[in-house]
């Protein structure tokens, strides 16, 4: 009985094992270096024809890397040192008026069923000049600092996934079209003739996905610009760009609508609050009802419930990636499920 190719098998195995413990902690910089790769791979193949001869590949895809980057990476910047200024003064004008008292505002007093109750309670917490204050001086300095050092370790390792990202974006470019070569006889070795089809739905399923979550940023970003003008929202360009930014995260815009329709309140316009709410919520609704489908209906044939479901388990489990990944996965397991189902008939 021969048992090196069991033997041979096994190592291979243990060795494929090992790596995998070695490099996960980069998943997420490898997943989302792939969606970006996959996305963008026609515009870097019409990049790469354009450029002169003497331009090698790795130069190129430095390149075209850097553009990248700074396409994906100058919004969300952007919006979270925005985020940051405009938490920043939200903050000082809540202590301007927790010195005042805050006091609550009539609409809440005339709302049907609990409004009078919640009046009642806001003004026995908040009436009182600082008690905000207050308030915040009977939290545990130790959950305060836990908290801030979380949020510093969160920092740090998304600091490190995006640079690795942008590194392995770089080698994908440089060497794309000989892993897809390989990955393509790989697949078609251990699922067969269907390989190249499943490529092809995941392909089109990774753009449609990237392509949806662009358009609908830009819609509710220009839209609720629009709105934000309309209603009189100091800034409503920067908040329209924050909102933008963060509605690529299912539910991330409707907290930074809540921080408007706050700062409003802060500043004594309710009427204007109440409509900034209304509207920023109902764009962001379309954004996603509405809009998302459209876009994504050339490359993913899901339900608007399954997508959604797909984008925050996706997200919980493999960060931002997982906002295209999630989908992607539910795509391809409907179609092999429909693939199944009619080899079956």
């Amino acid at each position: 009985m021969n048992l090196r190719p069991t033997s041979g098998r096994l190592l291979a195995a243990a060795i494929a094992v090992l790596s995998f413990w070695i490099v996960h902690g980069f998943i997420e910089a490898l997943l989302a270096a792939g969606v970006i790769a996959i996305a963008s791979w026609p515009l870097y193949a019409a990049f790469r024809t354009r450029l002169p001869r003497g331009v090698g590949k790795g130069a190129g895809a430095a390149i075209f890397t850097g553009a990248i980057t700074v396409f994906v990476l100058a919004p969300l910047v952007f919006a979270g040192w925005a985020l940051m200024s405009e938490a920043h003064a939200l903050l000082l004008g809540l202590a301007t008026a927790d010195g005042r008292g805050l006091v609550a505002p009539e609409w809440l007093a005339n709302a049907p069923v609990v409004g009078s109750s919640l009046a009642a309670r806001w003004q026995s917490l908040l009436a009182r000049p600082g008690a905000l204050l207050q308030m915040t001086h009977q939290a545990e300095p130790s959950a305060i600092l836990g908290w801030a050092h979380s949020l510093g370790q969160a920092t740090a390792r998304h600091a490190l996934i995006v640079a690795f990202a942008i590194l392995l974006l770089a080698f994908l470019y440089q060497e794309g079209s000989s892993l897809a070569q390989a990955l393509t006889r790989w697949l078609r070795e251990t699922v067969g003739d269907r390989a190249e089809h499943y490529l092809v739905v995941a392909t089109r399923a990774v753009r449609a996905s990237v392509n949806s979550m662009i358009v609908v940023a830009l819609f509710n970003g220009l839209v609720t610009a629009l709105a934000f003008a309309i209603i009189g929202v100091p800034r409503p360009l920067v908040w329209a760009a924050i909102i933008g930014a963060l509605s690529a995260v299912p539910f991330l815009g409707y907290g930074a609508v809540v921080a408007v329709a706050l700062q409003l309140v802060l500043q004594g316009t309710h009427t204007a609050a109440l409509w900034s709410l209304l509207l920023g919520s109902a764009v962001l609704l379309c954004g996603d009802k509405l809009v998302r489908p459209i876009v994504a209906r050339g490359g993913m044939q899901l339900p608007f419930v399954w997508v959604l479901m797909g984008c925050i388990g996706g997200f919980s489990v493999l960060g931002l990636a997982g906002l295209v990944i999630g989908p992607v996965a539910l795509t391809l397991a409907q179609e092999i499920l429909a693939q199944q189902l009619r080899e079956s008939c």
